[in-house]
């Protein structure tokens, strides 16, 4: 809506005799006109995840794997599950700094998608690859096995059955290799 405003108001200036009646207005105008545009583009920059062309893909899909995220509920089975973690990693003193200022929802969202495409899901992954997610984030190999335990600890409050949890586990162990990185 904004930027077809945008064009609309750009297109009504270019035409002529009313730029030419107000030159200061006109001026003023566009100058509203390129911060817009120049806002925009970064928005939009901003809003298209980065990725690594080097890293491993995030999500691999393992359509043998879809009963298994039927033994999680599914992607609403997934979601609660996000919730339950999240607390979990936001409580956990050796894993809370590395989430307490981040976009909580946003991450949550992600693991959702991340793990429901995983399960074989007709999901889709918009995030980045881990790589790319965790750069600076100085990660060591005790802070993703701190992570793994508060996931293990969510699964069983949320009684996916234990073979189901080594299932995920197996695919998401080789992910340590892009995300510990001290």
């Amino acid at each position: 809506m904004k930027t077809l405003l945008s064009i609309t108001f750009a297109l009504l200036l270019a035409a002529g005799p009313l730029a030419a009646q107000d030159a200061a207005v006109s001026a003023e105008e566009q100058a509203i006109l390129a911060e817009e545009a120049r806002l925009e583009a970064e928005e939009a920059a901003s809003a298209a995840p980065v990725n690594d062309p080097t890293a491993p893909n995030p999500a691999p899909a393992h359509p043998e794997l879809r009963p298994v995220l039927e033994e999680f509920g599914g992607e609403a089975g997934l979601t609660k599950l996000m919730d339950t973690f999240m607390a979990g990693l936001i409580a956990d003193p050796r894993t809370g700094p590395f989430f307490a200022n981040s976009d909580q929802v946003r991450v949550k969202r992600q693991l959702v998608e991340q793990f429901c495409v995983i399960l074989g899901g007709d999901c889709t992954y918009t995030g980045r690859d881990m790589k790319s997610s965790h750069r600076d984030m100085q990660i060591g190999r005790g802070d993703f096995n701190a992570l793994v335990e508060v996931l293990q600890v969510a699964m069983n409050e949320h009684n996916v059955p234990f073979s189901a949890q080594n299932k995920l586990l197996a695919k998401l162990a080789p992910m340590h290799r892009e995300i510990v990185n001290k």
